[in-house]
């Protein structure tokens, strides 16, 4: 049995849209953008991750950068199993050959049968012999310590790079949930479609990005605001590089239409929710975790909304990844991993 555990090796992974987290031996061992470059004419990978996408939007005609995964699923099948072969080849330390390779992996609690088997596909094309999947709200709450096993509601809101994850959990099951594909890429084009109709400013995904990140507000007022950053982009009325500066309270305008979307969301899931949990609910808050979380202002926004208390998580990027690392230590009692397939 010793023996087999030396040639065991166990990784949880959440595979999101944005970023890939990889968890190994108890650390945080990858945390890559979900992205790779391609040459175009051989299909060789010419770089993963970081190094992938800062060719992003940078690319001339024989290379090509894609991210495999849209909505939180993978939509380039290929790229997908490059991009997860590539991270796993990224972990220092690890055991290449002769291993039994076990594997959870984070889904959308929305996804579909065929989009399930898509996940299964790639994990067997990077050797797995065991994978079991798990939903994002599910790993969200045990990363954020909630105890799932008890027989008490708690609320988990997951907004990720490209879906929003709303569910409530009780006793091992989601009890209700919405998944909607509205979250960080929707937030990134908003402010992309923002600069450019207000200010006739073309700018790419990165610095869209950069702006989200720095001045990116869910609120037009707040406590202790940013100052204003300095966007560059080409000018759509004279075809030249030019500068401005753009406030956070203009992002929030640019914000709000997609953010609303996610607020009608919350409001559905908690309609849907049985009166005995709601009390729960009402009495725990709502737990907020995600790239998403990261927004300034936003807890109070959706607090304002629901007329509930609102909880950032501790390190919200990583709260899903550590959840799955915790449903990977115990697989066979995890009776909320969704589904699982062996080699």
């Amino acid at each position: 049995m010793g023996l087999f555990n030396f040639f065991r090796q166990e990784l949880a992974i959440d595979l999101g849209t944005a970023n890939t987290l990889i968890s190994y031996e108890d650390k945080i061992v990858v945390d890559e953008p979900s992205i790779v470059a391609i040459d175009r004419s051989t299909r060789e990978i010419l770089a993963v991750g970081t190094k992938a996408m800062l060719m992003h939007e940078k690319t001339h005609e024989n290379i090509k950068t894609i991210r495999p995964l849209k909505d939180g699923v993978i939509a380039d099948f290929q790229a997908a199993e490059a991009m997860i072969q590539g991270m796993i080849g990224m972990i220092e330390g690890r055991r290449k050959f002769f291993t039994h390779l076990k594997m959870v992996i984070c889904i959308p609690s929305g996804i579909t049968e065929v989009e399930k088997r898509a996940v299964f596909d790639s994990a067997d094309h990077v050797d797995s012999k065991e994978t079991y999947l798990i939903h994002e709200p599910m790993a969200a709450a045990l990363g954020i310590g909630i105890n799932v096993l008890e027989p008490t509601g708690s609320m988990i809101i997951d907004i990720g790079g490209g879906t929003t994850e709303i569910a409530v959990i009780a006793l091992s099951g989601i009890v209700t949930d919405q998944s909607i594909r509205i979250a960080g890429d929707e937030l990134t084009a908003d402010i992309i479609d923002y600069m450019k109709h207000m200010h006739n400013l073309l700018i790419g995904e990165r610095t869209a990005e950069k702006l989200k990140m720095e001045v990116g507000s869910a609120l037009k007022e707040l406590e202790n605001p940013p100052e204003n950053c300095p966007v560059n982009g080409r000018d759509l009325l004279t075809g030249i590089p030019k500068q401005i500066f753009i406030s956070y309270q203009e992002i929030a305008e640019a914000l709000d239409k997609s953010l609303i979307k996610i607020e009608e969301a919350i409001i559905r899931a908690l309609e849907e929710t049985p009166p005995e949990l709601a009390s729960d609910i009402f009495k725990k808050g709502l737990f907020l975790t995600g790239g998403g979380a990261l927004l300034k202002g936003l807890d109070k926004r959706l607090s304002k909304k629901t007329k509930l208390p609102v909880h950032v998580a501790e390190d919200p990027l990583k709260v899903v990844v550590r959840g799955t690392k915790l449903a990977l230590e115990n697989t066979e009692a995890s009776t909320f991993l969704m589904d699982r397939r062996s080699m």
